[in-house]
């Protein structure tokens, strides 16, 4: 008989070794440090041309891809915009303090740098599959641009990881937090949520990217809208405590946080170290996973793409991970305690009793309800394409259908049971998923940086036309084999189709 309690326990100790202070947070901040320096603050300077192109033009005319780059970058953010937005900066803030979200915008600020770096070797080395869709992410361009054991060993260790980690944190995590959230709050039976989105995800993903992209497309927007919308009323309603929210949270990033009422206390590493794991855990900057999604876009160029994601962290992390942390922060709800056991407010509903206390009526746990419904399951669906791309690369593609039916199967299973050690296994793959591409990423920096640098120089609006990239590109290393398809290592340079 297995103790899963000892399992959970030992999953959380190794979670936090891996999320400690001693790895992945100084590997993640130093990283994204690095490259912010050598790409000359690329994602404050070119933000407002990325936003232009991603959100506004949309795609490039003419370019070779399976979605346009705007469903891209929604299914990205169907992926990252979850249950961290909500559950993961209550958590943050319960345990690191208001100071927590200070760490939580440098996180992102940073990881703008390496979420564009990993979106611009998803393209650069993306390849194409037998059923003819473009296949890129870690997983290929930690092979392809490392040469040697090394970039083989670091690219097989991803696609390990992150295949496993689809199942937790992309299926059964999302799963248990709509059911048990339908069922506190409008009485749902967990079994009939189960089935419903069972067969919800099934339909979605026998269409493939191309019926994700589309569904991504029409869902993420409005249901960013909707939720921001609601946090927005209550900032603008509690205008006068807005300063003083801001004004805590950056004294309490350097100070700590000292016991007040239900409170525990925190520390400064506290505030780091939640703030940065709960951050990652939102936005995925540094994971590598979206640079799975990048890789399908139809881009004329890498360049173009990886603007384009970056800006899936600006919208994640520095609007809708802000506006929950400063409803939290505003209400005051992050130091109150629960009436019945005297004990700090859950994590699980800090954020429903914020929105409920700033909003008239009884509402609030409703409106964050359907946001974290909503959120959930575009996670759902974003994180499927990552498991397929991975067991596509492990298995090749006629294991891809087979997957399909089995993660839509899995969500029952999450929707239906207690997920402790599962929420401790999701932490673990999170992390081993980030350690080889945060290898590779300053590995291949210096390709990343010139590349960059030679596209931005002809091209700093993201104007150009085709023509015009082909231009200037003409005979730049490995452009004629990117415009085929066929870089090192991809199926197109082993005669596979």
């Amino acid at each position: 008989m297995i103790d899963w309690s000892a399992v959970e326990t030992f999953l959380g100790d190794v979670g936090s070794v891996v999320w400690g202070p001693f790895l992945l947070i100084p590997l993640l901040l130093g990283t994204g440090l690095y490259l912010t320096i050598r790409l000359g603050g690329l994602q404050i300077l070119k933000l407002g041309v990325a936003l232009r192109l991603g959100l506004l033009t949309r795609s490039d005319k003419g370019a070779e891809g399976d979605i346009s780059q705007f469903q891209a970058l929604t299914t990205a953010l169907a992926a990252t915009v979850g249950t961290g937005n909500i559950v993961g900066v209550a958590t943050a803030i319960g345990i690191g303090g208001p100071g927590a979200l200070f760490w939580m915008w440098v996180t992102g600020l940073l990881g703008m740098a390496s979420k564009y770096s990993e979106a611009f070797l998803g393209v650069r080395y993306r390849g194409t599959d037998a059923a003819g869709e473009k296949s890129g992410g870690p997983q290929y361009y930690l092979e392809r641009g490392i040469r040697g054991p090394l970039g083989k060993i670091l690219g097989l260790s991803f696609a390990i990881f992150a295949t496993l980690a689809c199942f937790g944190i992309g299926n059964m995590t999302q799963g248990n937090s709509i059911a048990s959230n339908l069922e506190s709050s409008f009485s749902v039976p967990l079994w009939i949520t189960g089935a419903i989105l069972t067969a919800m995800t099934l339909v979605v993903l026998v269409g493939g990217i191309k019926s994700i992209g589309r569904v991504t497309a029409a869902f993420v927007p409005i249901m960013i809208i909707f939720y921001v919308a609601g946090a927005l009323f209550i900032l603008i309603a509690n205008i006068e405590g807005v300063p003083a929210a801001f004004a805590q949270i950056f004294s309490d990033a350097f100070t700590g946080t000292s016991a007040v009422g239900g409170f525990a206390g925190s520390t400064i590493i506290l505030a780091v170290q939640y703030g940065v794991a709960r951050g990652i855990f939102s936005n995925e900057s540094g994971m590598g996973s979206a640079a799975i999604a990048a890789a399908a876009a139809q881009t004329t160029h890498p360049v173009r793409q990886g603007l384009v994601s970056m800006t899936q962290t600006f919208i994640d992390t520095i609007i809708v991970v802000s506006c929950t942390g400063l409803v939290i922060v505003t209400t005051g709800v992050w130091n109150q305690t629960d009436p019945e056991t005297g004990e700090q407010i859950s994590p699980a509903v800090m954020t429903g009793e914020a929105f409920t206390t700033g909003l008239p009526g009884d509402w609030g746990h409703g409106i964050v309800t359907v946001g974290l419904v909503m959120f959930a399951f575009s996670t759902i669906l974003g994180w499927a394409y990552y498991g397929e791309r991975n067991v596509e690369r492990l298995f090749g593609r006629r294991a891809v259908t087979p997957f399909r039916v089995l993660f839509s199967l899995v969500v029952f299973v999450g929707c239906t049971v207690q997920l402790g050690v599962v929420w401790n296994f999701s932490d673990v793959m999170n992390g081993l998923m980030a350690l080889p591409n945060l290898i590779g990423l300053l590995l291949l920096s210096g390709l990343i940086v010139r590349e960059t640098r030679h596209y931005l120089k002809h091209d700093p609006r993201l104007e150009a036309s085709k023509e015009e990239i082909e231009a200037f590109m003409k005979d730049q290393p490995g452009w004629d084999q990117w415009k085929s398809g066929d870089v090192v290592g991809s199926s197109h340079h082993y005669g596979v189709k």
